[in-house]
């Protein structure tokens, strides 16, 4: 069975209208081929970026969409030297957790990436993962949901949250939004627990950006994904 085919089965299902399913037989077929990403751009595995991605997950789960989280933040990532060998090859030229996390990339619907804040900016090493990541990979990323997470005792938020969404707007992707920006607040391990409000803010994004998944799958079945012109790449000269 072709994803087309499963997709439409999917929905039928969903939206039958006999009322034969329960609400959680109905959840239960609706998400599940779908799959959302996370990318854990701190050092700490349980700090206040981990509260802040989790608790998406709980909604995630909720969805009937499946989570991956991949911790990148405390591993040894270099930056792109600009070589371009990755249009030939088809992947970084480096073979480390960016060449690894790339066919995961390709297969989710959705993608979170969450960062604390350094210096009023994202985390050096998730930059430079997420610079090769987007940059090596060949596959169109069009339509696919991106949303950016981040952490901070004070400032430097917004900063961090504008620099993140850059990523998803270069390349066709939706940016799920919530009813703040997407922020928690908290210093030591653990104190992200206590900003209700930001953790409100993690909950509505997950269901937005569930809502949104899910309504792009309904429309590339019925309508498929936008027209795409030829790129026309101009230097400022000309």
């Amino acid at each position: 069975m072709t994803r087309k085919q499963t997709d439409t089965d999917r929905w039928s299902r969903y939206f039958a209208a006999d009322g034969s399913e329960s609400v959680m037989e109905k959840r239960k077929g609706f998400g599940e081929e779908m799959k959302v990403l996370m990318i854990n751009g701190s050092p700490r595995s349980n700090g206040n970026t981990s509260t802040a991605l989790h608790e998406m997950e709980k909604i995630f789960l909720q969805e009937g969409i499946e989570t991956e989280i991949v911790q990148i933040g405390n591993q040894d990532i270099r930056g792109c030297i600009g070589c371009g060998a990755c249009r030939k090859k088809g992947k970084c030229v480096f073979q480390d957790v960016v060449n690894e996390t790339a066919a995961k990339f390709e297969a989710c619907d959705g993608l979170v990436v969450g960062s604390p804040v350094y210096y009023a900016s994202a985390n050096a090493t998730l930059v430079a993962f997420l610079t090769r990541l987007f940059y090596s990979t060949p596959f169109d990323k069009t339509m696919k949901v991106g949303a950016s997470v981040v952490a901070a005792r004070r400032g430097g938020l917004s900063a961090t949250f504008d620099e993140l969404n850059k990523f998803f707007t270069i390349c066709g992707m939706p940016v799920a939004s919530s009813q703040y920006w997407n922020s928690i607040h908290g210093a030591a391990p653990g104190e992200a627990e206590q900003d209700a409000e930001g953790l409100q803010t993690m909950r509505t994004l997950a269901r937005n950006m569930a809502f949104l998944m899910k309504s792009i799958a309904l429309g590339r079945e019925k309508y498929g994904l936008p027209e795409k012109e030829a790129v026309q790449r101009t230097n400022f000269v000309r």
